[in-house]
């Protein structure tokens, strides 16, 4: 791709060509030939390398301009150094590596859409209610970060867009516009669902969205072409249906696309291929599937958690892998659904934040003014709208869970492991922090699910105790992470990324929900 030195250099026509709303950045005309470049680079780091490190870009933005630069190189003098040393070797000796890491530098989105269509998506007030999880602390933990450009003075603007519910009371997911906390240009922005016969006020499940999601589409595109004023620079779907309207997007607006597939539905219910039309009116599977396959096909990357939503383990089905080839009878049969092995694959394991997650020895940052609540929520011996049943022996440790109410959660399943089994009931009492909102919900899952845990007992969690994670499969999992940060012994499903994050018997221990009597062996020989 590299042409002789004397002639011009698709690298050094891409630095001179780079702008931003017509502001020009990383080189002026001054700089007219590839050896003229090479030059001023050389000059312009030897001057650098007698600076201190951390000398802003503004103390001598004037002086490079002067001789060919502009903004967009790095925020301090050893940024901006380390970005001429690594354009002299590409101009030089280029290799693949250090292009990437270069490219990767260079300030290059600005506005940025990320879809999370489906749920209550809001910032406080929505636990409980179906559908808000891990993505939304994923989404809005992300969006401060993408805010940092390295050495500009330009802020990106970055607009998360979800579904408007006007009839949301209590929570703010029925105004149209909300500003992201710790963000200064970032907001969510709600578009409504709707048809011919008008808006669609409620909440629905993620399994009904399906009919809406090309109406939406049109309605985000001019909803964001009001916000911004500009076309966005990358579009960021999440799950299916916002994976889909991502790909719709970026097609029709000529735009990088990113992928974050989360949890698919297809590797989280066994044979939903095979046995598609039994389930179909429930959970429009054959919507969803080739949504999916639209979306992976058409993206330009796609980030993952980790390697075995890709292509699985040597026990189990990766995410991606399950699409590779498959049938549903009746409707299609796909021979080469995605290619596990394409370079698009990215992975990108989220963390913990630090700040709220910290290991249980730091006794001086914790938040004690709230430990009289708590102890008064664990062990108050009246139930109330918060807690259903109480604890009576505070000698026990406690086995702690919190999730969502999704059958793949398995919330049910590690209460039930702890009534049926005596053992485990003497060693441990057992918390679960779910949400109480049946009296609202309208998701059948969630119905199904908060009825069987009121016939069982719960607890909660206290001192030299455990975290659990049962479910059925799980993408990721992000309490599981918290609950290592914090120090809590680690039980979670071997079924999905814990089984990768945890190394068993030494980070963690790994439990298949699938049986019961030896997740239960596991846990008693550790109490």
């Amino acid at each position: 791709m590299f042409h002789d030195k004397d002639s011009m250099h698709p690298l050094f026509d891409f630095l001179r060509l780079h702008h931003h709303n017509g502001r020009t950045l990383m080189l002026n005309n001054r700089v007219q030939t590839v050896n003229g470049l090479q030059a001023v680079l050389r000059e312009a780091g030897e001057y650098l390398s007698k600076l201190p490190s951390d000398t802003p870009y503004s103390e001598f933005e004037h002086k490079f301009q002067e001789i060919g630069f502009e903004w967009g190189w790095g925020d301090t003098a050893e940024h901006v150094s380390e970005m001429f040393y690594m354009l002299l070797d590409l101009l030089g000796a280029p290799d693949a590596c250090t292009l990437e890491t270069f490219l990767r530098k260079i300030p290059m989105v600005f506005n940025v859409v990320i879809l999370s269509p489906h749920g209550y998506f809001a910032q406080e007030n929505v636990l409980g209610y179906p559908d808000p999880g891990g993505q939304v602390v994923y989404i809005l933990d992300q969006v401060p970060a993408m805010e940092r450009e390295q050495g500009l003075d330009i802020m990106p603007r970055i607009l998360i867009v979800t579904c408007l519910l006007l009839d949301a009371v209590g929570t703010t997911c029925n105004l149209r516009l909300e500003k992201v906390f710790g963000a200064d240009h970032s907001y969510i922005l709600r578009v409504p669902f709707r048809t011919e016969k008008g808006i669609l006020r409620k909440w629905i499940s993620r399994f009904e969205v399906w009919p809406y999601m090309e109406t939406f589409t049109e309605d985000v595109a001019k909803e964001i072409a009001l916000e911004l004023q500009a076309k966005p620079d990358l579009i960021i779907g999440n799950y299916s249906e916002g994976n889909l309207v991502a790909s719709l997007l970026a097609n029709k607006l000529g735009v990088t696309q990113c992928t974050i597939a989360h949890a698919l539905e297809k590797t989280k219910n066994p044979d939903s291929d095979i046995y598609w039309e039994k389930i179909d009116k429930k959970y429009h599977f054959s919507s969803q599937f080739t949504a999916d396959l639209i979306a992976m096909n058409h993206t330009d990357f796609i980030i993952t958690s980790t390697f075995q939503e890709i292509a699985g383990s040597q026990d189990t089905v990766g995410q991606y892998e399950s699409h590779t080839a498959f049938a549903m009878p009746g409707l299609y049969r796909v021979v080469h659904g995605i290619d596990v092995f394409d370079p698009k694959f990215n992975i990108v394991s989220p963390g913990a934040d630090t700040s709220v997650y910290y290991p249980y020895t730091e006794k001086k940052r914790r938040l004690t003014a709230l430990h009289p609540e708590i102890e008064d929520l664990l062990f108050n011996s009246l139930e109330n709208k918060e807690h259903i049943c109480v604890l009576k022996d505070r000698n026990k440790p406690i086995l702690f869970i919190m999730s969502r109410l999704d059958n793949v959660k398995n919330l049910t399943g590690i209460v039930e492991l702890h009534a049926k089994n005596t053992k485990l009931r003497e060693l441990v009492n057992l918390l679960v922090v779910g949400g109480d909102r049946m009296k609202d919900s309208k998701d059948l899952e969630e119905q199904a699910q908060m009825k069987k845990m009121c016939e069982l007992y719960r607890c909660i969690a206290d001192t030299k105790g455990g975290f659990v994670q049962p479910a059925f499969y799980e993408a990721f999992g992000l309490t599981v992470i918290e609950a290592m940060t914090c120090g809590l012994p680690t039980f979670a499903t071997l079924h999905g990324g814990p089984a990768e994050i945890i190394v068993h018997g030494q980070s963690g221990f790994h439990i298949d929900p699938y049986h019961g009597e030896q997740a239960a062996k596991i846990l008693v020989n550790f109490f």
